[in-house]
C-alpha cells in the first residue's frame, strides 16, 4: 500500500498503470472508470465520480491520494493536460467564434434547467430574511461582490464575505435568521463548503449556486439552483462559467426587485441619483 505521499513522476494515467497491482477491488472499479470514461471524468465533481464508479466518495479520495495526488482536484488538472491533446479552439473556424458559441450555449442550457418553483422559493426566503450574506471564493468571489451590487441597489442590506476566515468567523454567529447564498462552481470548494456547514449547523437557511446537483456543497442546501456550463481543469474561471452564474444572479435579484416593486425603485432612483455625484 502507498500510504504515503509521493512524488508523482509521468503521466497520471502512467502512474494509475504502475501501481494498478496493489489496488483493491473498489481503487480497481475507479480506475476502470477513469481509462473508460476520460474525457467525461474531467468534468465529474467528487460526488459525481463516487456514484459513477459505485465506490464510496472517500475510497475515491483515498485512491488519489494513496497515488501521490493531493486530493481529486489535483488530479483532474493534471488527467486534463493528458487528455487534451487537441485545442477546442481547432474545432471552430476562429476562436472568437468559438467563445460566441460557448457563451450562447450556457444561458440556453442554464435556461432550460431553471426549476421556477425552487427559484420563487428562493425570491421568498431572500425577501423575507434580513440578514443575508453572500460567500465566495476566487472568481466566484466576483460574482459575489456582484450580488451584493445588484441587491444594494434594491434595497436588500446583505453582506458579502469573500475572505475563507472571515467566512468561519460570520457563519459561527448565524441563525435561524440568516440566509447564506452560497456560490461555488463546481460544489467542492472545501472553503465554501466548510462555511456553509458552519452555518447550516447554527440555523441558517443555505442556498447553493452551482453546476453540479450532486457535490459536498449541495448537501448542507436548502435550495440548489443550477446554471450549466461544466470547466474543465484547464479552464477554472472562464468568462462563460462567470456568465451563467451571473444569468442565475439576474434572475434572482430582478425576481426581489418585482417582488418588492416600490422600495427597490425608490431605491434605485436614489442611488442612481447619489452615485451620479461621482460622474463629471
Amino acid at each position: 500500500m502507498l500510504e504515503k505521499r509521493h512524488k508523482i513522476i509521468g503521466k497520471p494515467s502512467i502512474v494509475m498503470e504502475q501501481n494498478k497491482q496493489s489496488f483493491t477491488k473498489s481503487e480497481c472499479k475507479i480506475h476502470h472508470y477513469i481509462m473508460n470514461n476520460s474525457e467525461e471524468v474531467l468534468y465529474h465533481s467528487l460526488t459525481e465520480l463516487s456514484e459513477a464508479s459505485g465506490v464510496a466518495e472517500a475510497t475515491v479520495l483515498r485512491f488519489f491520494r494513496k497515488l501521490g495526488f493531493k486530493g481529486f482536484q489535483d488530479f483532474k488538472f493534471l488527467f486534463a493536460q493528458e487528455v487534451s491533446t487537441k485545442s477546442d479552439y481547432e474545432e471552430c473556424e476562429t476562436y472568437v467564434e468559438k467563445i460566441k458559441h460557448n457563451t450562447i450555449q450556457a444561458i440556453e442550457d442554464s435556461y432550460d434547467i431553471i426549476d421556477h418553483e425552487l427559484l420563487e422559493d428562493c425570491i421568498e426566503i431572500i425577501h423575507q430574511n434580513s440578514d443575508v450574506v453572500i460567500f465566495g471564493v476566487g472568481s466566484s468571489g466576483i460574482a459575489a461582490q456582484d450580488m451584493q451590487t445588484r441587491l444594494m441597489r434594491i434595497g436588500k442590506h446583505v453582506d458579502c464575505v469573500t475572505d475563507p476566515h472571515f467566512q468561519f468567523m460570520r457563519a459561527s454567529s448565524m441563525n435561524d435568521e440568516t440566509v447564506v447564498i452560497a456560490i461555488s462552481l463546481t460544489g467542492s470548494t472545501k472553503d465554501i463548503v466548510d462555511s456553509s456547514a458552519i452555518a447550516k449547523e447554527n440555523g441558517a437557511k443555505v442556498i447553493a449556486l452551482t453546476n453540479y446537483v450532486k457535490s459536498p456543497l449541495t448537501r448542507h442546501a436548502d435550495i440548489v439552483l443550477l446554471s450549466s456550463s461544466k470547466e474543465s481543469p484547464l479552464e477554472s474561471g472562464s468568462l462563460t462559467s462567470k456568465i451563467t452564474q451571473l444569468f442565475l444572479i439576474d434572475l434572482i435579484c430582478t425576481g426581489l426587485a418585482i417582488k418588492n416593486y416600490e422600495t427597490a425603485e425608490k431605491v434605485k432612483m436614489k442611488t442612481t441619483k447619489n452615485t451620479a455625484r461621482k460622474l463629471y
